[in-house]
């Protein structure tokens, strides 16, 4: 056969090959192409259809070495983002496993230690590494109690809780250490709830405002008028001043500043309750919180009535929405905190609503991490 078809031929053979299969490499600069179109995919399905074109791909041709890009570009991706990630990651983990290619397991293992990277993608790349070899687990999952990925914290701490409960149920002396090694990394209520009776019932009483890192005390004003929504808007005094020997006038009379603290163990302060079952009011509160030096944080917030909220001046977040119901950690604001004094002002919004279901008047507020483990104020 000549030469120049003998050529031909083959790569007509090699074309053939890589149409049956439906897959060819992925150079490094398309690699990164892919990345940055599902990165830069937005909700209201901005950029999506080029996200869309780069997931495709990157399921049908990503090799096992590609996997460690993909899980490093889920640092400081937005959700929708990171959602394409982890399908692209785990549909091409699947087909490379189903073909028999080993996959990264050194990397994915190194990647699972890195707590610098995302949580997200430390628990994907820590299932993949565990679907390689079960034995990982047991590696692994105990050094993770105060891990940055809930997921795996969460794993962990329920790994010491069920050794500190069988130890219970045999009686032994060491049951109160190991519960309370638990609860030093538990950050989910569930998990504090399971420690904290059998810890009572040990003797210890579990400080759960201390914990969860509720602020109990505050100093409030009001009420201002919200009298058909209107206060929302409305910017009252505090909002340009804090001063704890001003007085204003308000919606009943003149109002000033009034301590106001808890001892509710989910530091829930209730202002219908101890100060005044104020109708379509507004009421402020107030706080000092000091920081051992600039750190993120997150303000957690439960409270069934609308809320704005201020950090050292700047509004960092607010929503007018009533009676929506109360629950722990309802919302989570990222912020940072300046080393020193920190002020914090909340405005709490209630409506005119008569119905027994829309009388709450209340909040609870802690600052913790991302994780959720408590962030404490540090002693004047």
């Amino acid at each position: 056969m000549p030469m120049r078809k003998f050529i031909s031929c083959f790569l007509t053979l090699c074309l053939t090959v890589q149409i049956i299969s439906g897959s060819s490499a992925l150079t490094a600069a398309t690699l990164e192409e892919n990345i940055d179109a599902i990165r830069q995919v937005e909700q209201k399905a901005k950029n999506s259809q080029e996200a869309a074109r780069a997931l495709q791909e990157l399921q049908q041709n990503a090799s096992a070495h590609d996997l460690l890009p993909l899980l490093k570009a889920f640092r400081n991706a937005n959700p929708l983002a990171a959602n394409y990630l982890r399908n692209a990651i785990e549909t091409a983990a699947g087909r490379l496993e189903k073909s028999g290619e080993s996959l990264p397991e050194g990397e994915l293992k190194a990647f699972v230690l890195d707590t610098n990277q995302n949580p997200i993608a430390r628990k994907i790349a820590f299932d993949l590494l565990t679907g390689i070899n079960e034995s990982y687990r047991e590696e692994l999952i105990p050094g993770m109690l105060s891990d940055p990925s809930p997921e795996l914290r969460r794993e962990a701490v329920q790994r010491v809780i069920d050794e500190a409960k069988q130890l219970y149920a045999d009686k032994s002396n060491d049951a109160q250490a190991v519960f309370e090694k638990a609860l030093s990394g538990a950050v989910d209520n569930d998990q504090v709830q399971e420690i904290v009776k059998p810890l009572e019932e040990l003797g210890v009483k579990v400080n759960l405002q201390e914990h969860f890192g509720f602020l109990p005390r505050w100093q409030l004003i009001g009420p201002f008028d919200n009298r058909e929504l209107i206060g929302f808007d409305i910017a009252y005094p505090p909002e340009t001043e804090i001063d704890l020997a001003a007085t204003y006038p308000g919606k009943e009379g003149e109002v000033s500043w009034q301590e106001l603290s808890t001892e509710e163990e989910f530091g829930i302060l209730d202002i219908a309750t101890d100060i005044g079952p104020y109708k379509g009011a507004v009421m402020y509160a107030t706080t000092e919180f000091v920081s051992a030096k600039e750190q993120p944080v997150e303000f957690r917030l439960g409270t069934p009535n609308a809320w704005k909220i201020w950090l050292n001046g700047e509004l960092v977040f607010a929503r007018e929405e009533y009676q929506r119901g109360m629950k722990l950690d309802q919302y989570r604001i990222p912020v940072t905190l300046q080393a020193g004094k920190n002020q914090i002002l909340l405005k709490l919004l209630q409506n005119e609503q008569e119905e027994d279901w829309a009388q709450k008047y209340q909040f609870q507020f802690r600052v913790s991490d991302s994780v959720g483990s408590a962030v404490h104020a540090e002693k004047e």
